[in-house]
Parts: C-alpha cells; structure tokens; sequence
C-alpha cells in the first residue's frame, strides 16, 4: 500500500529508534503529524518564547479600542500645553509621566504610547491581509500549473517571471500616488482605508510569485506519486485530487512560508510609510513615527527608541517563530 508524504512522515516518526529512546517512541504513537509538529513546538523554547510574544502583540492590536478607553488618550490629541518653546516635550525622556508612558511628540504633543498602539494594529492588519491574499493567489496557481501542466503552466509561469521582473520599490512608488490621484483630486484628504486597501493590493500583486512557484514544485513531485495515481485510476475528479489529495500534503511549506510572508509585509509597509508612498502621517504607523523622529535623533532619542524596537521586537518574533514551525513540520531541515 503507497501511502502519502505526510502519513509518511507520521510513520517515520513512529518507526524510529530514536537512538534507542523507547519512550519517545511510544510518546508518538498513533499522532497526527499535525499533532507531532505541535509537540516539537511545546519542546522549542525559542518558539515558545516568539509565540508569547506575538499572541501578546496580537492581543494588544486587537485591544486597541479598549486600551484607548482606559488609557483616556486618543491618537490625535495634542497636548501643546506640555512642550517648550521650541516644541520639545518637557520632563525627562520625551515627556514620560503616569499619563503618557511614552512620552509625547516633539512639535505636535501626541501622544507616542497611544499613537503606537494604533500602529501596530494598523501594520498587523496589512501584514496579515496581504500575507492571506498572496497564499490564496499563489496556492491557486502554484496548484493548477503543477498539476494540469501543459499550456497552463506555461502560461502562469511567465505571468510568474513577469512579475518578478518588475522593480517592487519603482512600481509601488508610481502606483500609489495614480491611485490616488484617480479617486480623489489633488486637494481632497485620501482616506486611511483606501491607503490601507491600495498597499494590500501592491503586497498582493507582487508576494504571489514565491509561494506559486513552492506549490508548483511541491505538486509535480507529488502527481507521479502512487497514491495520485490510485485516486486517478479510481476515477477522482480534479477538485478531490487538488483538495483531498495533493494539498495535505503540502500544507506544511505553505504554512511557513505565510509565518515568514507577515514580517516581509510589515517591514515593507514600514518602507513605504517612511519614504512617504505608504500611509500619511494621519494615520499612525511606525514608519511615519521613525521617519519623523530624525529630526530628533540628538534633542529626544526616545522619540526613536520606542517605535523603533517595538518593530525590531514585532518582526525578530515573527522569524524566530517561523523557524521553529519550519524546523518542526520538517524535522529533517535542521539536521
């Protein structure tokens, strides 16, 4: 009996010695690999402690509302009365006090604390969108090409090469101001949602391209395979062999590459927002707070340091976990 690259890997788990560990052994027995991938996670300190974090940060994005209520400051509440005469925060470390944790923008007085949280749900939220529409576009065709062949893949695959020969930086520079431009006049405010859904859209248009050409690896070694075969013969027809047959057993690659996709995003969303084709200074995002910081880097470092390592912090998570899901849903990589 043939059986499919992911029992394969279940028995495998179950089957070896494990350097004569026995009880490990009988610990995996009769395990899912999903169950057995979750296992190796409980074991890895590195994705316990990246995990933590980012359900912590995760939490916070999505607490957004009720930690503005407690906190009893808005994003957009400037407190001009507590900078000096040159615009700088008064007290010591940019205005850190009880009532603003982090202290207040040099020239506007709002709020860095508040301004942050906002920030990061905004950034979570592009991230996390555009990283499912580009696993979405990309698993489709990385799927039909591998698994239909023929005109169809060669069709997609220069639709791939295509996409990939366009500059990111260059089409993302032109694309936002046209579109916006298109809607609204020069003189009219560009909502915030329609920003968001434009730079979505650009993560969308050129992050595909990775995961199709995976997905299109993974299933032309899979189509030949014993157990497509039995289901072909068994007269399956082609939503069960791409749904029941080839994509369980490429779910794995799948999944790592949209844990390592969310950081990609995040840190391009930031690139943007900081040369200023991304989000306007409107809405808060830790790329407008770092680029407007530089003015200050020598009067109010602090201004600098808090967006700044929360980002670092956010993105160092997201590798670290991705790692550890890479290394165990495939326990072989590591070796």
């Amino acid at each position: 009996m043939s059986l499919s690259p992911v029992e394969g890997v279940a028995l495998a788990e179950i089957e070896s010695p494990g350097d004569g560990d026995e009880r490990r052994d009988k610990e995996f027995v009769g395990r899912s690999p999903g169950q057995l991938a979750l296992a190796r996670l409980r074991r890895d300190r590195t994705a316990l402690v990246s995990g933590a974090l980012l359900v912590f940060f995760v939490l916070v994005a999505l607490a957004v509302p009720l930690i503005e209520a407690l906190y009893g400051v808005g994003p957009k509440e400037q407190f001009q009365s507590r900078l000096d005469g040159y615009g700088m925060p008064l007290g010591y470390a940019g205005g850190v006090t009880g009532e603003h944790w982090f202290g207040l923008e040099p020239g506007l007085g709002r709020d860095i604390f508040i301004r942050m949280v906002h920030g990061l749900r905004t950034s979570l939220f592009i991230a996390f969108a555009a990283a499912v529409l580009t696993a979405v576009i990309g698993v489709t065709l990385g799927t039909l090409a591998g698994y239909l062949g023929g005109w169809l893949d060669s069709v997609i695959n220069w639709i791939t090469d295509l996409t990939l020969a366009m500059p990111f930086l260059i089409i993302a520079l032109a694309l936002m101001p046209t579109v916006a431009l298109r809607f609204y006049g020069q003189r009219e405010a560009v909502p915030a949602y329609f920003q968001i859904g434009v730079l979505i859209a650009i993560f969308a248009l050129f992050g595909w391209t990775s995961t199709a050409r995976l997905v299109r690896g993974q299933i032309i070694a899979l189509r030949e395979r014993e157990f497509v075969e039995a289901a072909r013969a068994s007269g399956a027809g082609l939503g069960h062999m791409l749904f029941r047959q080839l994509l369980p057993n490429v779910w794995a690659p799948i999944l790592v590459a949209f844990s390592l996709a969310v950081p990609q995003y995040i840190t391009s969303e930031a690139a943007l927002s900081f040369i200023g084709v991304g989000l306007t200074d409107a809405t808060p995002s830790f790329g407008r707070m770092i680029y407007r910081s530089l003015d200050y880097l020598q009067t109010d470092p602090a201004y600098v340091f808090f967006p700044g390592i929360t980002i670092f912090a956010l993105v160092f998570a997201f590798n670290l976990f991705g790692d550890a899901l890479r290394d165990a849903l495939d326990p072989k990589s590591s070796r």
